[in-house]
């Protein structure tokens, strides 16, 4: 036996096929068709099947969508012909100006703090009231109440 024969021989010893008969053949093809469609459709199925909140959960009723996509800041439609009712500077100050001033919001002076307000009061009159009205630092114009009116 030549040299190139023999390691022919040794070479096709080593291997061994894992598919010995024509059932096993059938077995591996078949399989090889169908566990990638299972697999397919399985993650086909994962991805459109609506995922249930859980029983009871209303978070998907049409009341609660609405409540999670309507606008942050909300808005009422009024009348531009109706009398204007006018508020009065406390009622503006516990509806607007608490939410900063009460707390010293964003370097707010704090209602009371006559050390902070000492140098605003001492611009006059005139100024405080531009300010309040056109806005000053990272206070916005009206204290971010657009609806009042500039006597208020």
């Amino acid at each position: 036996m030549s040299n190139t024969e023999q390691k022919t021989e040794e070479h096709n010893e080593g291997h061994s096929a894992m598919i010995k008969t024509p059932k096993q053949l059938l077995v591996t093809v078949a399989l090889a068709f169908l566990v990638p469609i299972a697999i397919i459709v399985m993650l086909v199925s994962l991805v459109t099947s609506t995922m249930g909140a859980g029983a009871g959960s209303a978070a998907l009723s049409p009341e609660a969508i609405a409540a999670r996509i309507q606008p942050v800041a909300g808005f009422k439609l009024v009348d531009a012909n109706a009398v204007k009712e006018l508020k009065t500077g406390q009622q503006v100050y516990e509806t607007t100006c608490t939410a900063c001033h009460g707390a010293g919001v964003a370097g707010a002076p704090k209602f009371g703090d006559k050390g902070a307000w000492g140098e605003l009061i001492n611009l006059g009159q005139d100024e405080l009231v531009k300010n309040a009205i056109h806005g000053i630092r990272a206070m916005p114009a009206k204290g971010g109440n657009p609806s009042l009116d500039d006597i208020e």
